[in-house]
Protein backbone atom coordinates (compact mmCIF):
# COMPACT_ATOMS: atom_id res chain seq x y z
CA UNK A 1 0.00 0.00 0.00
CA UNK A 2 1.58 3.04 -0.67
CA UNK A 3 1.54 6.32 1.38
CA UNK A 4 0.45 9.52 0.72
CA UNK A 5 3.74 11.72 0.61
CA UNK A 6 2.25 14.46 3.26
CA UNK A 7 1.45 11.51 5.52
CA UNK A 8 5.05 10.06 4.63
CA UNK A 9 6.75 13.60 5.57
CA UNK A 10 4.73 13.44 8.78
CA UNK A 11 5.60 9.70 9.85
CA UNK A 12 9.14 10.96 9.06
CA UNK A 13 9.46 13.59 11.32
CA UNK A 14 7.72 11.16 13.82
CA UNK A 15 10.19 9.07 13.55
CA UNK A 16 13.34 11.70 13.53
CA UNK A 17 11.71 13.00 17.19
CA UNK A 18 11.66 9.09 18.60
CA UNK A 19 15.38 8.54 17.47
CA UNK A 20 16.26 12.34 18.94
CA UNK A 21 14.59 10.87 22.11
CA UNK A 22 16.05 7.26 22.74
CA UNK A 23 19.54 7.46 20.27
CA UNK A 24 21.00 10.45 20.31
CA UNK A 25 19.70 11.91 23.73
CA UNK A 26 19.68 15.52 22.71
CA UNK A 27 16.17 16.90 22.35
CA UNK A 28 16.53 20.15 20.22
CA UNK A 29 15.03 23.10 21.83
CA UNK A 30 13.79 26.83 21.48
CA UNK A 31 16.99 28.30 20.71
CA UNK A 32 15.72 31.63 22.88
CA UNK A 33 12.15 33.04 23.93
CA UNK A 34 12.75 36.04 22.50
CA UNK A 35 14.54 36.23 19.89
CA UNK A 36 13.67 39.38 18.95
CA UNK A 37 12.09 40.47 15.31
CA UNK A 38 12.56 38.26 12.11
CA UNK A 39 15.73 39.28 10.52
CA UNK A 40 15.43 40.93 7.32
CA UNK A 41 18.83 39.95 6.02
CA UNK A 42 20.43 36.61 6.04
CA UNK A 43 23.36 34.85 4.69
CA UNK A 44 24.31 31.11 4.93
CA UNK A 45 27.62 29.72 5.33
CA UNK A 46 28.86 25.98 4.46
CA UNK A 47 29.92 23.77 1.87
CA UNK A 48 27.78 21.49 -0.93
CA UNK A 49 24.76 21.04 0.98
CA UNK A 50 24.73 24.89 1.66
CA UNK A 51 24.91 25.32 -1.81
CA UNK A 52 22.58 22.72 -2.80
CA UNK A 53 24.86 20.61 -4.88
CA UNK A 54 23.18 17.99 -7.34
CA UNK A 55 19.88 18.97 -6.25
CA UNK A 56 18.83 20.06 -9.22
CA UNK A 57 21.54 19.27 -12.06
CA UNK A 58 24.04 16.93 -12.41
CA UNK A 59 27.00 17.52 -10.33
CA UNK A 60 26.41 21.63 -10.10
CA UNK A 61 25.49 23.84 -7.59
CA UNK A 62 21.95 24.57 -7.12
CA UNK A 63 21.18 27.25 -4.80
CA UNK A 64 18.25 28.26 -5.54
CA UNK A 65 16.86 24.68 -3.48
CA UNK A 66 19.56 25.38 -0.55
CA UNK A 67 17.28 24.46 2.68
CA UNK A 68 18.92 28.10 4.10
CA UNK A 69 18.66 30.69 1.48
CA UNK A 70 17.13 29.46 -1.27
CA UNK A 71 13.66 30.79 -3.21
CA UNK A 72 12.41 27.33 -4.27
CA UNK A 73 9.44 26.82 -2.79
CA UNK A 74 9.14 23.42 -3.07
CA UNK A 75 12.24 22.91 -0.44
CA UNK A 76 10.67 26.03 1.62
CA UNK A 77 13.96 26.87 3.05
CA UNK A 78 15.33 28.97 5.83
CA UNK A 79 14.45 32.21 3.85
CA UNK A 80 11.15 31.80 2.63
CA UNK A 81 9.90 30.99 6.08
CA UNK A 82 11.64 34.09 7.39
CA UNK A 83 10.61 36.05 4.35
CA UNK A 84 6.64 34.77 5.34
CA UNK A 85 7.00 36.74 8.29
CA UNK A 86 9.24 40.20 7.13
CA UNK A 87 8.88 40.64 3.58
CA UNK A 88 11.50 43.00 4.05
CA UNK A 89 14.27 39.81 3.72
CA UNK A 90 13.03 39.40 0.13
CA UNK A 91 16.13 39.78 -1.52
CA UNK A 92 18.62 39.74 0.85
CA UNK A 93 19.43 36.18 0.92
CA UNK A 94 23.03 35.46 0.55
CA UNK A 95 24.68 32.07 0.29
CA UNK A 96 28.26 32.29 1.33
CA UNK A 97 28.57 28.59 1.06
CA UNK A 98 31.37 26.97 -1.37
CA UNK A 99 30.99 23.36 -2.54
CA UNK A 100 34.09 21.35 -0.96
CA UNK A 101 34.59 23.53 1.88
CA UNK A 102 35.23 22.30 5.53
CA UNK A 103 35.86 24.04 8.79
CA UNK A 104 39.13 26.13 7.49
CA UNK A 105 37.10 27.79 4.85
CA UNK A 106 34.53 29.46 7.86
CA UNK A 107 36.32 32.40 8.61
CA UNK A 108 36.61 33.53 5.04
CA UNK A 109 33.00 32.83 4.23
CA UNK A 110 32.32 34.43 7.88
CA UNK A 111 34.03 38.05 6.61
CA UNK A 112 32.03 37.72 3.67
CA UNK A 113 28.61 37.87 5.66
CA UNK A 114 29.86 40.77 7.94
CA UNK A 115 30.40 42.56 4.85
CA UNK A 116 27.14 41.75 3.34
CA UNK A 117 25.66 43.08 6.83
CA UNK A 118 23.00 40.55 7.51
CA UNK A 119 21.17 39.94 10.31
CA UNK A 120 20.77 35.93 10.59
CA UNK A 121 23.58 33.54 9.36
CA UNK A 122 23.69 30.03 9.42
CA UNK A 123 26.76 27.42 9.34
CA UNK A 124 26.48 24.20 8.64
CA UNK A 125 29.93 22.28 7.64
CA UNK A 126 32.03 19.81 9.12
CA UNK A 127 30.73 16.54 6.44
CA UNK A 128 34.11 17.27 4.58
CA UNK A 129 36.49 17.72 7.95
CA UNK A 130 35.39 14.05 8.43
CA UNK A 131 34.66 12.80 4.55
CA UNK A 132 38.24 12.47 3.81
CA UNK A 133 39.77 10.08 1.19
CA UNK A 134 41.11 8.08 4.19
CA UNK A 135 40.63 8.14 7.98
CA UNK A 136 43.86 9.76 8.65
CA UNK A 137 43.20 12.78 6.45
CA UNK A 138 39.70 14.16 8.77
CA UNK A 139 40.37 17.31 10.43
CA UNK A 140 41.25 16.74 14.08
CA UNK A 141 39.11 17.65 16.89
CA UNK A 142 41.01 20.10 18.02
CA UNK A 143 41.25 21.50 14.84
CA UNK A 144 37.98 21.69 13.42
CA UNK A 145 37.38 23.75 17.32
CA UNK A 146 39.49 26.60 16.47
CA UNK A 147 38.68 26.85 12.98
CA UNK A 148 34.74 27.43 14.05
CA UNK A 149 35.75 29.90 17.09
CA UNK A 150 37.69 31.79 14.37
CA UNK A 151 34.76 32.38 12.00
CA UNK A 152 32.32 32.92 15.13
CA UNK A 153 35.18 35.55 16.17
CA UNK A 154 34.66 37.06 13.12
CA UNK A 155 30.77 37.14 13.26
CA UNK A 156 30.67 38.27 16.81
CA UNK A 157 32.92 41.44 16.10
CA UNK A 158 31.58 42.38 12.58
CA UNK A 159 28.43 41.43 13.25
CA UNK A 160 27.43 41.66 17.52
CA UNK A 161 23.63 42.11 16.73
CA UNK A 162 23.09 39.48 14.18
CA UNK A 163 21.55 35.86 15.00
CA UNK A 164 23.58 32.92 14.71
CA UNK A 165 21.88 29.42 13.85
CA UNK A 166 24.29 26.57 14.07
CA UNK A 167 23.83 22.85 12.32
CA UNK A 168 24.87 19.60 13.52
CA UNK A 169 26.69 17.78 11.07
CA UNK A 170 24.61 14.84 9.63
CA UNK A 171 25.42 11.39 10.80
CA UNK A 172 27.46 10.04 7.94
CA UNK A 173 27.33 6.62 9.27
CA UNK A 174 23.62 6.26 8.18
CA UNK A 175 24.58 7.16 4.65
CA UNK A 176 26.72 4.23 4.24
CA UNK A 177 23.94 2.24 6.80
CA UNK A 178 21.10 3.16 4.06
CA UNK A 179 23.57 2.93 0.91
CA UNK A 180 25.41 -0.22 1.61
CA UNK A 181 22.92 -2.11 0.07
CA UNK A 182 22.32 -0.14 -3.27
CA UNK A 183 24.57 -1.10 -6.32
CA UNK A 184 24.20 2.11 -7.87
CA UNK A 185 25.04 3.53 -4.39
CA UNK A 186 28.33 1.91 -3.92
CA UNK A 187 29.58 2.64 -7.35
CA UNK A 188 28.91 5.90 -7.36
CA UNK A 189 30.73 6.23 -3.97
CA UNK A 190 33.24 4.05 -5.70
CA UNK A 191 33.62 5.90 -8.84
CA UNK A 192 33.74 9.52 -7.50
CA UNK A 193 35.97 8.32 -4.57
CA UNK A 194 33.18 9.77 -2.44
CA UNK A 195 33.90 9.80 1.50
CA UNK A 196 36.12 6.60 1.58
CA UNK A 197 37.34 7.61 5.20
CA UNK A 198 33.40 5.81 5.97
CA UNK A 199 32.48 4.50 2.68
CA UNK A 200 35.48 2.57 1.31
CA UNK A 201 34.60 -1.27 1.13
CA UNK A 202 31.03 -0.43 2.06
CA UNK A 203 30.32 -4.39 2.45
CA UNK A 204 32.99 -5.54 4.46
CA UNK A 205 32.19 -7.14 7.79
CA UNK A 206 35.64 -7.41 8.54
CA UNK A 207 36.81 -6.09 11.92
CA UNK A 208 38.95 -3.41 10.82
CA UNK A 209 36.53 -1.35 8.76
CA UNK A 210 33.82 -1.94 11.58
CA UNK A 211 36.16 -0.81 13.73
CA UNK A 212 36.88 2.28 11.10
CA UNK A 213 33.47 3.42 10.56
CA UNK A 214 32.43 3.66 14.32
CA UNK A 215 35.84 6.10 14.43
CA UNK A 216 34.82 8.18 11.89
CA UNK A 217 31.34 8.41 13.22
CA UNK A 218 32.66 9.45 16.45
CA UNK A 219 34.94 12.31 14.91
CA UNK A 220 31.63 13.22 14.06
CA UNK A 221 30.10 13.52 17.39
CA UNK A 222 32.95 15.07 18.28
CA UNK A 223 32.79 17.59 16.03
CA UNK A 224 28.89 18.34 16.93
CA UNK A 225 30.08 18.53 20.84
CA UNK A 226 32.70 20.90 19.93
CA UNK A 227 29.64 23.02 17.57
CA UNK A 228 27.45 23.04 21.22
CA UNK A 229 30.25 24.45 22.80
CA UNK A 230 31.06 27.00 20.94
CA UNK A 231 27.87 28.04 20.14
CA UNK A 232 27.22 28.28 24.14
CA UNK A 233 30.35 30.30 24.27
CA UNK A 234 28.91 32.54 22.10
CA UNK A 235 26.60 34.10 23.74
CA UNK A 236 22.75 34.30 23.68
CA UNK A 237 22.99 35.12 20.22
CA UNK A 238 24.03 32.06 18.85
CA UNK A 239 22.17 29.05 18.86
CA UNK A 240 22.77 25.33 18.17
CA UNK A 241 20.35 22.96 16.82
CA UNK A 242 20.38 20.31 19.18
CA UNK A 243 21.72 17.48 16.96
CA UNK A 244 18.48 17.51 15.47
CA UNK A 245 20.44 17.27 12.16
CA UNK A 246 22.75 14.61 13.01
CA UNK A 247 19.89 13.15 14.89
CA UNK A 248 17.42 12.71 11.49
CA UNK A 249 17.01 9.32 10.12
CA UNK A 250 17.23 10.60 6.11
CA UNK A 251 16.10 7.49 3.70
CA UNK A 252 18.22 6.38 0.03
CA UNK A 253 15.11 8.12 -1.41
CA UNK A 254 16.33 11.83 0.08
CA UNK A 255 19.72 11.46 -1.42
CA UNK A 256 21.38 12.52 -5.03
CA UNK A 257 20.48 9.74 -7.67
CA UNK A 258 23.88 11.01 -9.50
CA UNK A 259 26.01 10.45 -5.92
CA UNK A 260 24.01 9.09 -3.24
CA UNK A 261 25.98 11.30 -0.93
CA UNK A 262 24.10 14.98 -1.38
CA UNK A 263 20.85 15.96 -0.56
CA UNK A 264 18.21 16.01 -3.60
CA UNK A 265 15.38 18.50 -3.41
CA UNK A 266 12.84 16.28 -1.13
CA UNK A 267 16.36 15.71 1.27
CA UNK A 268 16.82 19.83 1.13
CA UNK A 269 13.54 20.06 2.11
CA UNK A 270 13.34 18.20 5.47
CA UNK A 271 16.96 19.47 6.08
CA UNK A 272 15.01 22.66 6.10
CA UNK A 273 12.17 21.64 8.24
CA UNK A 274 14.08 19.81 10.47
CA UNK A 275 16.70 22.42 10.79
CA UNK A 276 14.33 25.59 11.16
CA UNK A 277 11.77 23.73 13.63
CA UNK A 278 15.06 23.44 15.88
CA UNK A 279 16.07 27.31 15.40
CA UNK A 280 15.15 30.31 16.90
CA UNK A 281 11.44 30.94 17.02
CA UNK A 282 10.80 34.61 15.55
Amino acid sequence: MSVPRRTATLLSTLVAAVVLVTSVGLVASPAQADPGPPPASMASLGDSITRGFNACGWYVDCPSRSFSTGDDSGVNSHYLRIRALNPAINGRNHNDGETGATSSDMAGQAATAVSQGVGYVTMLIGANDACASSESGMTSVSTFRNNIDAALGRIRSGLPNARVFVISVPDIQRLWSVGRGNLAARTAWSLFGICQSMLASPTSNAQADVDRRSRVRQRVVDYNSQLAQACAAYGSNCAFDGNAVFGYPFTLGQLSGWDYFHPNASGQQVLAEISYGAGFRW
